[in-house]
Protein backbone atom coordinates (compact mmCIF):
# COMPACT_ATOMS: atom_id res chain seq x y z
CA UNK A 1 0.00 0.00 0.00
CA UNK A 2 1.63 3.35 -1.05
CA UNK A 3 -0.48 5.45 1.40
CA UNK A 4 -0.77 5.06 5.41
CA UNK A 5 -4.70 5.67 5.24
CA UNK A 6 -6.38 3.42 3.16
CA UNK A 7 -10.40 3.43 2.19
CA UNK A 8 -11.66 0.05 1.06
CA UNK A 9 -15.11 1.21 -0.44
CA UNK A 10 -17.93 1.52 -2.80
CA UNK A 11 -18.97 4.93 -4.66
CA UNK A 12 -22.71 4.57 -3.61
CA UNK A 13 -22.42 3.31 -0.35
CA UNK A 14 -24.44 5.56 2.18
CA UNK A 15 -22.06 4.06 4.42
CA UNK A 16 -18.22 4.93 2.56
CA UNK A 17 -19.76 8.27 2.57
CA UNK A 18 -19.65 8.87 6.09
CA UNK A 19 -15.83 7.78 6.37
CA UNK A 20 -15.48 9.72 3.21
CA UNK A 21 -16.66 12.77 4.62
CA UNK A 22 -15.14 12.09 8.12
CA UNK A 23 -11.31 12.07 5.77
CA UNK A 24 -12.79 15.50 4.39
CA UNK A 25 -13.36 17.06 7.36
CA UNK A 26 -9.99 15.77 9.19
CA UNK A 27 -8.19 16.96 5.99
CA UNK A 28 -6.68 13.35 5.74
CA UNK A 29 -4.95 12.51 2.50
CA UNK A 30 -5.85 9.05 1.62
CA UNK A 31 -5.55 6.13 -1.61
CA UNK A 32 -9.62 5.28 -2.37
CA UNK A 33 -9.68 1.63 -3.58
CA UNK A 34 -13.53 0.75 -5.37
CA UNK A 35 -14.80 -2.29 -4.95
CA UNK A 36 -16.85 -4.26 -6.90
CA UNK A 37 -18.91 -6.21 -4.27
CA UNK A 38 -19.89 -8.73 -6.61
CA UNK A 39 -16.62 -9.89 -6.94
CA UNK A 40 -14.88 -8.56 -3.53
CA UNK A 41 -11.21 -8.00 -3.34
CA UNK A 42 -8.53 -10.21 -2.12
CA UNK A 43 -7.74 -7.48 0.30
CA UNK A 44 -11.13 -6.63 1.38
CA UNK A 45 -12.15 -10.04 2.33
CA UNK A 46 -8.66 -10.00 4.72
CA UNK A 47 -9.06 -7.11 6.11
CA UNK A 48 -12.91 -7.60 6.62
CA UNK A 49 -13.14 -11.19 7.19
CA UNK A 50 -16.21 -11.34 9.57
CA UNK A 51 -18.54 -9.56 7.50
CA UNK A 52 -16.72 -9.02 3.82
CA UNK A 53 -18.83 -5.62 3.41
CA UNK A 54 -17.41 -1.84 2.96
CA UNK A 55 -16.60 0.38 4.21
CA UNK A 56 -13.17 -0.68 5.44
CA UNK A 57 -10.43 2.16 7.15
CA UNK A 58 -6.67 0.54 7.05
CA UNK A 59 -4.11 2.59 8.70
CA UNK A 60 -1.10 1.63 9.31
CA UNK A 61 -1.79 -2.19 8.16
CA UNK A 62 -4.65 -2.34 10.45
CA UNK A 63 -8.50 -2.27 9.38
CA UNK A 64 -11.25 -1.19 11.07
CA UNK A 65 -14.74 -2.05 10.31
CA UNK A 66 -18.28 -0.63 10.33
CA UNK A 67 -19.08 3.02 9.26
CA UNK A 68 -19.76 4.35 12.63
CA UNK A 69 -16.55 3.08 14.10
CA UNK A 70 -14.74 4.24 11.47
CA UNK A 71 -15.84 7.70 11.89
CA UNK A 72 -15.41 7.84 15.84
CA UNK A 73 -11.90 6.08 15.07
CA UNK A 74 -11.07 9.36 12.59
CA UNK A 75 -12.72 11.62 15.38
CA UNK A 76 -10.19 9.86 17.71
CA UNK A 77 -6.79 9.51 15.88
CA UNK A 78 -6.55 13.27 14.34
CA UNK A 79 -8.69 14.83 17.16
CA UNK A 80 -6.83 18.20 16.88
CA UNK A 81 -8.99 18.83 14.02
CA UNK A 82 -12.90 19.90 13.60
CA UNK A 83 -14.16 17.28 16.22
CA UNK A 84 -17.16 15.40 15.12
CA UNK A 85 -18.08 14.49 18.66
CA UNK A 86 -19.31 15.94 21.63
CA UNK A 87 -17.04 16.69 24.25
CA UNK A 88 -19.77 16.32 27.08
CA UNK A 89 -20.48 12.15 27.88
CA UNK A 90 -24.09 12.73 27.77
CA UNK A 91 -24.40 14.66 24.49
CA UNK A 92 -22.00 11.61 23.08
CA UNK A 93 -24.53 9.29 24.69
CA UNK A 94 -26.95 11.08 22.87
CA UNK A 95 -25.27 11.44 19.58
CA UNK A 96 -24.51 6.95 19.20
CA UNK A 97 -28.27 7.01 20.30
CA UNK A 98 -29.42 8.98 17.21
CA UNK A 99 -26.56 7.40 15.22
CA UNK A 100 -28.12 3.78 15.83
CA UNK A 101 -31.70 4.84 15.33
CA UNK A 102 -30.37 6.07 11.55
CA UNK A 103 -29.27 2.91 10.81
CA UNK A 104 -31.67 0.64 12.13
CA UNK A 105 -34.72 2.83 11.14
CA UNK A 106 -33.81 4.72 7.80
CA UNK A 107 -31.73 2.15 6.45
CA UNK A 108 -34.12 -0.52 6.65
CA UNK A 109 -37.14 1.18 5.62
CA UNK A 110 -34.95 3.00 2.28
CA UNK A 111 -34.23 -1.00 1.49
CA UNK A 112 -38.00 -2.16 1.44
CA UNK A 113 -39.07 1.06 -0.24
CA UNK A 114 -36.22 0.27 -3.17
CA UNK A 115 -37.04 -3.94 -2.71
CA UNK A 116 -41.16 -4.28 -2.61
CA UNK A 117 -44.26 -3.34 -3.74
CA UNK A 118 -47.61 -2.60 -2.99
CA UNK A 119 -48.61 -2.87 1.09
CA UNK A 120 -45.25 -3.84 2.04
CA UNK A 121 -44.13 -0.65 0.16
CA UNK A 122 -46.80 1.45 1.52
CA UNK A 123 -45.58 0.17 4.87
CA UNK A 124 -41.96 0.64 4.16
CA UNK A 125 -42.54 4.25 3.13
CA UNK A 126 -44.84 5.23 6.54
CA UNK A 127 -41.84 3.52 8.53
CA UNK A 128 -39.54 6.26 6.59
CA UNK A 129 -41.30 9.38 7.00
CA UNK A 130 -42.29 8.43 10.77
CA UNK A 131 -38.70 7.59 11.38
CA UNK A 132 -37.19 10.96 9.61
CA UNK A 133 -40.07 13.35 10.91
CA UNK A 134 -38.51 12.34 14.61
CA UNK A 135 -35.11 13.23 13.50
CA UNK A 136 -36.75 16.31 12.05
CA UNK A 137 -37.83 16.75 15.64
CA UNK A 138 -34.73 15.92 17.18
CA UNK A 139 -33.26 18.48 14.71
CA UNK A 140 -35.89 21.25 16.02
CA UNK A 141 -34.41 24.97 15.28
CA UNK A 142 -30.91 23.88 15.50
CA UNK A 143 -28.34 24.36 12.24
CA UNK A 144 -26.90 21.21 12.88
CA UNK A 145 -27.78 18.17 15.13
CA UNK A 146 -24.82 19.52 17.23
CA UNK A 147 -25.98 22.61 17.41
CA UNK A 148 -24.08 25.11 15.48
CA UNK A 149 -21.15 22.92 14.17
CA UNK A 150 -21.35 19.69 11.89
CA UNK A 151 -21.07 16.17 14.01
CA UNK A 152 -20.98 12.83 14.68
CA UNK A 153 -25.55 12.55 13.57
CA UNK A 154 -25.04 14.98 11.35
CA UNK A 155 -22.97 13.13 9.34
CA UNK A 156 -24.55 9.64 9.81
CA UNK A 157 -27.44 11.22 8.22
CA UNK A 158 -26.18 13.11 5.63
CA UNK A 159 -24.86 10.50 3.13
CA UNK A 160 -28.72 9.07 2.97
CA UNK A 161 -29.43 12.30 1.27
CA UNK A 162 -28.52 11.40 -2.37
CA UNK A 163 -30.68 8.08 -1.90
CA UNK A 164 -33.41 10.00 -1.14
CA UNK A 165 -34.35 11.04 -4.82
CA UNK A 166 -33.84 6.48 -5.45
CA UNK A 167 -36.21 6.41 -2.79
CA UNK A 168 -38.81 8.72 -4.08
CA UNK A 169 -38.66 7.80 -7.68
CA UNK A 170 -38.95 3.70 -6.60
CA UNK A 171 -41.73 4.80 -3.86
CA UNK A 172 -43.32 7.25 -5.91
CA UNK A 173 -43.89 10.08 -2.78
CA UNK A 174 -41.75 13.50 -1.35
CA UNK A 175 -39.86 13.58 1.10
CA UNK A 176 -39.55 17.27 1.08
CA UNK A 177 -43.27 17.86 0.87
CA UNK A 178 -43.34 15.92 4.56
CA UNK A 179 -39.76 16.88 5.91
CA UNK A 180 -38.68 20.19 5.09
CA UNK A 181 -37.28 21.54 7.83
CA UNK A 182 -34.80 18.36 7.26
CA UNK A 183 -33.94 18.95 3.30
CA UNK A 184 -33.18 22.26 4.40
CA UNK A 185 -30.83 21.03 6.80
CA UNK A 186 -29.64 18.73 4.15
CA UNK A 187 -29.16 21.38 1.63
CA UNK A 188 -27.17 23.58 4.21
CA UNK A 189 -25.16 20.43 5.37
CA UNK A 190 -24.59 20.08 0.93
CA UNK A 191 -22.86 23.87 1.02
CA UNK A 192 -20.02 22.19 3.27
CA UNK A 193 -17.18 20.97 0.09
CA UNK A 194 -16.73 18.06 2.30
CA UNK A 195 -20.05 16.51 2.16
CA UNK A 196 -20.86 17.67 -1.89
CA UNK A 197 -17.48 15.81 -2.67
CA UNK A 198 -18.12 13.36 -0.85
CA UNK A 199 -21.96 11.85 -1.90
CA UNK A 200 -22.38 10.13 -4.46
CA UNK A 201 -24.33 11.99 -7.17
CA UNK A 202 -28.44 10.95 -7.08
CA UNK A 203 -28.83 9.52 -10.55
CA UNK A 204 -25.69 7.16 -10.16
CA UNK A 205 -27.68 6.08 -6.91
CA UNK A 206 -30.26 4.77 -8.82
CA UNK A 207 -29.09 3.85 -11.79
CA UNK A 208 -27.20 1.26 -9.24
CA UNK A 209 -30.40 0.46 -7.77
CA UNK A 210 -32.03 -0.04 -11.20
CA UNK A 211 -29.20 -2.51 -12.12
CA UNK A 212 -29.54 -4.34 -8.64
CA UNK A 213 -33.57 -4.88 -8.81
CA UNK A 214 -32.92 -6.01 -12.68
CA UNK A 215 -30.33 -8.35 -11.15
CA UNK A 216 -32.68 -10.36 -8.57
CA UNK A 217 -35.30 -9.97 -10.67
CA UNK A 218 -37.72 -7.30 -9.48
CA UNK A 219 -39.36 -5.21 -11.89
Amino acid sequence: MTNEVVLLDTYVSMFGMRARIALAEKGIQYEYKEEDLSNKSSILLQMNPIHKKVPVLIYNGKSICESLIIVEYIDEVWKDKSPLMPSDPYKRAQARFWADFIDKKIFDSGRRICSTKGEDQEAAKKELIESLKLLEGELGNKQYFNGETFGFVDLALIPYYCWFPTFEKCGNFSIEAECPKLVAWANKCMQKISISKSLAEFDKVYEYVLKVKQRVGIA
